[in-house]
């Protein structure tokens, strides 16, 4: 579809971009809403940093070249939407606030990051295939790799002394201890409160 060039820089916007929309923004709505007192808001950014941190495990995953990080990385995008618009009453609490600028910011944002999750899980498709190839296939796979590069810079600035293979057994522990919170929420949770983020 693209060749190799036109690739890499499309995959190095989607992680540009993914830091603003993922990160650097719902930080900053964090912490305005601390500040506002507005415990909706502040309610579904903490679940919403709770479904987004498997994002931060897929980094860590696809910093030891493991092919499972491609599909948590493309699970995290499918999830994180529905965490931010699953919930009747924080839904109905922020569309009954009054018209503020926090409430506008955090509409736009959730709009923007669902439309971007959906159209990044779409250009990520053709790297779940990815997932099916041991871990030395998928570094010599150029369509593999280019996905890791940002991982791997990541690890060279923040990590540059940790052995790849130290980070990539935490990122293996983080996995395991999402899965079981989500077959938690999913079987228990989900079952008690539906769709009621305050119980």
């Amino acid at each position: 579809m693209f060749d190799d060039s036109t690739l890499q820089s499309l995959v190095w916007l989607d992680y540009r971009l993914a830091v603003i929309f993922t990160v650097i923004v719902p930080l900053i709505l964090l912490i305005w809403a601390f500040v506002q007192k507005f415990e909706a808001v502040q309610r579904l950014l903490v679940i919403y940093w709770r479904v987004a941190s498997l994002l931060a495990i897929t980094v860590y995953l696809a910093i030891a070249s493991l092919p499972i990080s491609f599909l948590t990385g493309g699970l995290a995008r499918i999830l994180i939407p529905i965490s931010l618009w699953f919930w009747v009453d924080l839904n109905d609490e922020i569309d009954d606030a009054p018209r503020k600028p926090l409430k506008w910011v955090l509409t736009s944002w959730r709009w923007a990051i669902t439309v971007y999750c959906f159209l990044g899980v779409l250009f990520q498709l053709p790297a779940f295939s990815c997932a099916t190839l041991s871990r030395e296939e998928v570094i010599s796979t150029t369509t593999c790799r280019v996905w890791l590069e940002a991982p791997w810079g990541y690890k060279a600035m923040f990590h540059p002394n940790t052995p790849t293979e130290l980070l990539g057994f935490l990122g293996i522990v983080g996995l395991v201890a999402y899965v079981l919170c989500l077959l938690y929420f999913a079987f228990v949770r989900l079952a008690k409160q539906g769709r009621s983020a305050m119980g």
